[in-house]
Order: C-alpha cells, then structure tokens, then sequence
C-alpha cells in the first residue's frame, strides 16, 4: 500500500479520534474543575470550570506530545478531583484566604507534576504496575465514592462545604430544579449506550440536562438570570481575555506563601502523583492489552508530569490517562499520539467557541455526570472475592483502604495501601510452598552410567541420600517451613543435597537457618551438598558470593557446592561405590573380553570380532560424534569418560548422559541407521573401540550366535537405561 495513503488514514483517524476523546474529556473536566473550586465557595465554580477546560488543553497538548503511548488521552480525571477538593475543604475549614487556597491548589498540581518526573527519572514507573490489585481497586473504589459525596451536596442544592449527610438530611435546602436536572442527567448517561452510540453518553446526559434546565427555565424567568444564580456555573473569568489572566494573574500571589506552606503540600502532592501515575499506567496496560503493543512506564510518567507541570502554570488541573476517553478514541480511529494532540487543539478551540455557552451549564447536570464517573469507578467485581476463602483477605483489604480513604484521607489509604500490599506479599509467600519436592538416591541417580552390579548398590544404598529442590524466596517469613520440611531427613540421611536452582531470593534468617542444618549434619558426619546456586538473582544479589560471606559453604569440607545436580549426584554415587573418578583416565585401557558385552566369548569368536573394530583416541573436549551426523558406528570404551548431550540454543547443551569404562555410545544409531539426535562428546581423555554396522553385518554371516548375543546384550542394556530413565522421571513428578 501507498506510504501516503496510510499516512493519510493515520491522520483521518487522529482526527476523529481526538474529537471524540474531546466530546468525553470536555465535559468531565468542567465538571472536575467546578467540583474542587466550588468548595471555596459558589463564585469560584467559573474559575473551577475554566481549571479544568485549561488542563484539558495543556494535557492533550503537552502529555501527548512527550509521550510515547499511543491513542491515550490525558486529561483532568477523578483521582485528581478527590484529593484536591479534600484538601480545598480542609483549607476551607482552616479558615485560609480563598486567594490563597487557589494558589496552594495550583502548587500542589505543579509539585505532584515535578514528583512525576524524579519517578520516571528513577525508573519507579516500572514499580507501580506492580502495587496488588487490592489496593488499587480500594483506591478506585474510595475515589469513586469521594466523587459521589462531593456531588450528592451540589445534586441538591446544598450550601458549598455541606457534608452529604447534612445535605442528605436538610430537606429546606433541596432545590427541586437541580435535582430534577441532575437526575434526568444521570439517567440519559446510564442509558444512552443501549439506545444510541454515535455521540459519547456523556454529551448526551449533558445536553439533556441542559435541555432540561432551560425547559424549567421556560416556567421561571428567574432561571435566565446568571447574577447571583447558584444552579448554574456562571461566567468563566469573561471572554477569552481570562485565559490570558488565568495563565499570569495567580503567580502575582506566589510570594504570599510561605515555605512552611509549601513544606505541608509534599505529602499531599506524592499522594496525587502516585494516584495519578496509577491511573495512567492502568490505562496504558489496558491499551497494551487492546492493541497488542507495550508502553514506556518512565517515559509516559515524565510526560504526564511535564505535562501537569504546564497545566498548573496556565491555572489548569492537574490529571491523567483517561481510560473512557482513551478507549473512545481508539473505537473512533486515533491511531497515533497525534490523536491525543488533536483533543488538546479541539479542546482550546471549543473553549474559544463555547465560552459564553459554558457559563449556562447547569451544577447539577455536572454533579450527576461525575455521579456516574463515581460509580464506574467502584470496582463492584471485588464482591466476587467474597465467595472463596483464598480471596477473602483481599477483600478485606479493598475495604480497609477504601474506610481509610473515606473516614481519615486518601493520604492515610496511601500509608495503610503500602502496608497491606507488604502484607499482602508476606501472606503470598507463606500460602505457597518452598519445597518444590523430595526424592532420595535409590529412586533418583545420576546421567553416568553404571554397571548393573553398581546400579543394585545404588539401590540398596541410595537411601541414605535426600535430595530437596527449593523454590521461591527463603526469608524470615518461610524460614520456620524450611527447617520444618527437612528435620525428619537431618537425624538419619548421610548425604542431603539442597537443589537451589529456581530459589528467588535468600535472607539472613534463611541463611541461619542453613547453618544450623548444616551444623546438624556435621555433627553425624554427614555432608551437606549445595547444587545449582544461582549467580544473578532478580535482585542482583549472587548467592554463590551471599553464602561464602555467611560462611555457609567455606566453613567445613563436610560442605560440597556443584553446578548442577547431576554433578553432585554423581559426587555421592561414587563416594557410595567408593570409586575415585579422577583416577580414571590414568587407568589402563580395557581389552575386548574385558568388557561386560563380550564376557565369556571363545576367543576365537572374540579375535574375528576384534579384526572388525577400528581403535581411536580423542582428547578431552573432543566431539565424537554430533547431532545430525550419518553414522552406524557403535563406540567401545576402553578408557575415560564420554557425555553425551542435546544442544540448547545458547548454552553447551543439556546433559543427558555419561558413560564410562567398560560401556559403549552410539548404540541407537548402531541398530536403527538413524541419523544422530545428540552430541558425543569427550569428558576425560578417552580410548575407543569403533564397530561398524557394515562390518558387523559380514562378521555375522560367519559368526551369527555372536551377532545375536551382541545385539540382545546391546538391546539388555539400552533397555536398563530407559527403565532407570522411567524411575527418575517418576521420581521428578513427585
């Protein structure tokens, strides 16, 4: 397709996409402006409308700009109201100057933006994907319910500051026309999406709210009046000469505050940083999931505070990635950044065209829209958890987060949301298991293989061998479950080998838990066998270096360390057997009739057998043979030791096997001509002896009792293998 053509349609879809993420922000940020201002009291509801038209403009411009996420829309969101209308009420209460609360709301947006910025610069936004969903739904929910208390006042026609119960309760200050707007408002937003979806269900509960209120305005003139009206926003700061004020006018009262002041809005201003971050990184994971893409967390957080940044200069609200708005403009087309650009240039030009239209909207038809945000906002999903018990704890910690929020501050549920996820994690921890399972070496053996007089010592003897495969975090929480898991082994095995290959973490507790176990089996002689220990954890902590400080592994020999289990398996056969491995490859190489195949063989038969084999050396490290090779060779080991493994992309390959002196390789591809599966190759310096199956084939027609007994002993053995195999593989799944 023409470069130009999708070029064009990217654009063609910002565009609509943008003017219909517009139609959704708009109105919901007039109706988060009017809600945290109107609290000052009821002539600041126009600039509280303007606040919000500003940071629409700022975000959509700025945010969407410096971001790299497409199709979000960032704009003045409900998080953003609840913590500021708090905090405007509290100021309210405290009997602060009106001049100077606007100037405080300002700063807290301006430091919460600044407060986004250190996060994306020191890489937290990754950190806050992964705060419990419990805690972010009780966020959510007590947001939700901070917006719906804030509105139920203005529903009414409450005096501002009124809290909702009064409000509830002060039947004389009802104001029927309000209620009427608001509720015909809130009933056209619940059910406009099953009627109709060409315009957002939040313009068209606007429009029927306006609609409604000029109706009543039709049967009282008085409604027609903006003086001194408190059902309706009233005058913006006049015509568009208030953006001008807006963007310099409150700065001229910076030097009022004092540095006390400003001191006392840190805590406030993390808390609806934090808030805020969330919100957008929800929403960014939500679009991820719908688009099949991945976002920047730390770049999307530097643009969101930049962009809060420019919000608060101008006299806009701070606010976030909008999940309604995002979503309604990727169903419309937006494809690109641009399309969240293009909702910022939309909104500036609807404030230029719609000025003296806003002043007309009615409080209530706003309150009854951030109602239904409210309500959207409840995670009423979280119910479900209480149908189990595994969830029930959950449950409770949505509420406890949402009573704190709603009894105390969302800056308290921030202090109880962190502690409860800390909880939370340690009770993950101690539900799960650390013992990822248990076997003993009579059922469990090593990849190099054994004699079957060997193998029925093993078995008689492997008893004395317990093998632990650990998982997850060793820590001061599941400390007491290690030491419990593994005591009964402690008094009576001889050999105890700690597989730590999928540990995640260890802590000092764990590790005096590890002393003491070892200082156990030291005291019976026993050893202690570390296996697998990884060198780079999650969090960068080498446990290998973490146990030589604690004096774990280099106190006592009676402490062995492997790289993986099948070496410390093999270690422990040999120790049983009483074989010295290492003495090996200093042995002398095997002659025909010394190997278990062709025991008790004529030597006639033998020596018209060996003229058939050809004899090769290969130094350690040597391949003998490889994957995907054409050969029907069967190797003889008269000396050494050989590994057989299945290569695995970037690593030496899975080891799968060892044969040693007096055993033979190669033996599948001796019977069936199949090419290679696996890898040969030379783990000591080895002496071969190599038949051909061409040659074994002429030397049967003469000699047809030795080709048979060669191959029911090569199948004999082949078979012993995949038994063993059988038995391990059984071991592993228990």
């Amino acid at each position: 397709m023409n470069p130009s053509i999708v070029k064009d349609n990217k654009l063609i879809g910002d565009f609509w996409g943008g003017f219909a993420a517009m139609l959704v922000a708009f109105p919901s940020a007039i109706a988060f402006g009017v809600t945290i201002f109107a609290v000052i009291g009821p002539s600041h509801a126009g600039i509280g409308a303007l606040a919000g038209i500003l940071g629409t403009i700022a975000l959509g411009l700025i945010a969407s700009a410096v971001g790299g996420t497409n199709r979000l829309i960032t704009a003045p969101c409900a998080p953003a109201a609840a913590v500021l209308s708090a905090f405007a009420i509290q100021l309210v209460q405290q009997g602060t100057n009106p001049t100077t609360i606007v100037l405080m709301l300002t700063v807290l947006g301006l430091l919460a933006g600044v407060i986004q910025i250190v996060l994306g610069t020191a890489g937290i936004g990754r950190l806050i994907r992964y705060i419990p969903y419990p805690v972010v739904s009780g966020y959510l929910s007590g947001v939700g319910l901070i917006i719906i208390g804030s509105q139920i006042p203005k529903l009414l026609g409450a005096p501002a500051g009124t809290p909702w119960w009064q409000a509830t309760l002060a039947l004389e200050h009802w104001q029927w026309e309000g209620i009427l707007v608001g509720l015909v408002t809130i009933s056209t937003t619940l059910l406009a999406p099953r009627v109709t979806r060409l315009l957002p269900a939040v313009i068209l509960g606007l429009i029927m709210g306006v609609g409604t209120y000029f109706g009543l305005a039709l049967l009282d003139q008085g409604l027609l009046v903006v003086e001194g009206n408190r059902l309706i926003i009233g005058p913006l700061a006049g015509d568009t000469s208030g953006l001008i004020q807006a963007v310099t006018g409150r700065w001229q009262d910076l030097g009022e505050l004092r540095l006390a002041e400003i001191g006392h809005l840190l805590i406030p201003a993390l808390t609806l940083a934090v808030l805020l971050s969330i919100d957008t990184l929800k929403t960014c994971v939500v679009l991820d999931a719908i688009t099949r893409s991945r976002h920047d967390s730390d770049r999307e957080l530097k643009a969101q505070g930049l962009g809060n940044i420019v919000s608060a200069c101008i006299g806009g609200m701070p606010g976030a990635g909008q999940m309604g708005a995002t979503l309604v403009n990727h169903t419309s087309g937006g494809q690109t950044r641009v399309s969240g650009m293009l909702e910022g240039v939309f909104a500036l030009i609807a404030f230029l065209i719609l000025s003296p239209l806003i002043t007309w909207i009615p409080v209530a038809s706003l309150a009854g829209i951030l109602i239904v945000v409210g309500l959207r906002m409840i995670d009423w999903h979280s119910l479900n958890l209480l149908a189990s018990s595994w969830t029930r704890f959950d449950f409770v910690v949505i509420v406890a987060v949402v009573v704190t929020a709603l009894a105390f501050s969302l800056i308290a549920a921030s202090a109880i949301g962190i502690g409860l996820a800390m909880i939370l994690f340690i009770r993950e921890q101690l539900a799960s298991t650390i013992i990822r399972g248990k076997g003993y070496g009579n059922s469990r053996f090593s990849k190099q293989r054994r004699s079957r007089a060997e193998m029925k010592i093993l078995e008689q003897q492997g008893d004395q061998t317990v093998i632990v495969e650990l998982q997850g975090s060793l820590f001061f929480g599941t400390k007491d479950q290690l030491y419990s898991a593994v005591e009964p082994e402690l008094g009576t095995c001889k050999y105890f080998i700690l597989d730590l290959r999928r540990v995640q973490g260890v802590d000092v507790s764990a590790a005096q838990v590890l002393i003491q176990i070892r200082d156990t089996l030291m005291e019976r002689e026993a050893f202690l066998i570390f296996t697998s220990l990884p060198r780079e954890l999650p969090n960068g902590r080498n446990i290998a270096q973490f146990f030589d400080q604690m004096e774990i592994t280099t106190f006592t020999s009676q402490v062995q360390v492997f790289p993986e289990i099948e070496d410390a398996l093999e270690w422990v056969e040999d120790q049983i057997l009483g074989e010295d491995s290492t003495m090996q490859a200093e042995e002398d190489p095997l002659d025909l009739h010394e190997m278990d195949l062709f025991k008790d063989r004529k030597e006639e038969t033998l020596t018209a057998l060996e003229a058939c084999l050809e004899q090769r050396a290969y130094q350690a490290g040597e391949t003998i043979y490889d994957v995907g090779e054409e050969g029907d060779e069967i190797f003889l080991i008269r000396r050494g030791s050989v590994r057989v493994v299945v290569p695995v992309s970037g690593t030496a390959g899975h080891h799968i096997a060892s044969y040693g002196r007096g055993d033979f390789c190669g033996g599948m591809s001796f019977l069936d001509r199949q090419v290679r599966v696996t890898r040969a190759i030379a783990f000591t310096d080895v002496d071969l002896f190599v038949l051909k199956r061409g040659q074994f084939d002429t030397l049967s027609e003469e000699h047809k009792r030795l080709a048979v007994n060669l191959l029911e002993a090569i199948a004999g053995v082949l078979a012993s293998r995949l038994r063993y195999s059988h038995m391990e593989m059984a071991a592993l799944r228990s």
